[in-house]
This record gives structure tokens, sequence and C-alpha cells, in this order.
């Protein structure tokens, strides 16, 4: 298993707009942003959410939405509010919305086939 980031910059609501270095988890639902710079953009949290993590342990973040503009397109998508120590996670939500895949051999975003069926 490879890692894989990529930058991409963030858009609130206040039009404020933040550059984030992106870790690519295909295993996470929703994107996630660290403190400093949700905070920055002024998100405030809609609704809250619990979600397990992979040792099983289950925790709770507030949830907000964004938009987020990659090399390869831009989207409004949910976003997990993270809390201090929170790394920032692109998740398949989000990659979806923007109509990416992570190839898992190369380790790159490719558009994904969409079906309109």
């Amino acid at each position: 298993m490879g890692i894989t980031y990529i930058d991409g910059i963030v858009k609130g609501r206040a039009r404020k707009e933040r550059k984030v270095r992106f870790l690519v988890d295909s295993g996470a639902s929703y994107s996630l942003l660290p403190e400093s710079d949700w905070k920055a953009l002024k998100l405030k949290p809609s609704r809250r959410q619990a979600f397990s993590m992979a040792d099983g342990t289950v925790i709770e973040r507030d949830i907000s939405e964004c938009v987020v503009r990659l090399p390869q397109g831009e989207g409004h998508t949910p976003v997990i509010l993270g809390e201090t120590g929170d790394e920032a996670l692109l998740g398949v939500v989000t990659l979806e919305i923007l109509g990416l895949v992570l190839h898992p051999f190369n380790r790159t975003l490719q558009p994904m086939r969409l079906m309109l069926a």
C-alpha cells in the first residue's frame, strides 16, 4: 500500500480560500480539514456524526460543507471539522463528487467511469 498526497484549494461561504495538502484516503468516507484550516475559512458545523476508526474506536466529529478545488476539478462537498492533531484527508465522497477514483496500482487520481443507468 502506498501513500498519496494532493494539493488543493478549499473555499468556505465567506469566500475565503486556503491551500491544503490532502492525504488521499480511499478508506475514509468524508474528507477532513484540520482545525486551523476550517477555522480560517470560518466554517460552521451543521451536524455531528459518529465515525468508526480502523481499530474499532468510535469518535464523533462536527460536519460542515465547503468547495474543494483540485487540479482535476472542483465541487461542493461535506467535510469533517478536524480537531487538534487531525491531518487533512481527501475521502471517497469528495472523490466521487469530483468524478475521480484512486488508481490502486500507481496511486494516482483518475477520472471515474460514470454510469447513467
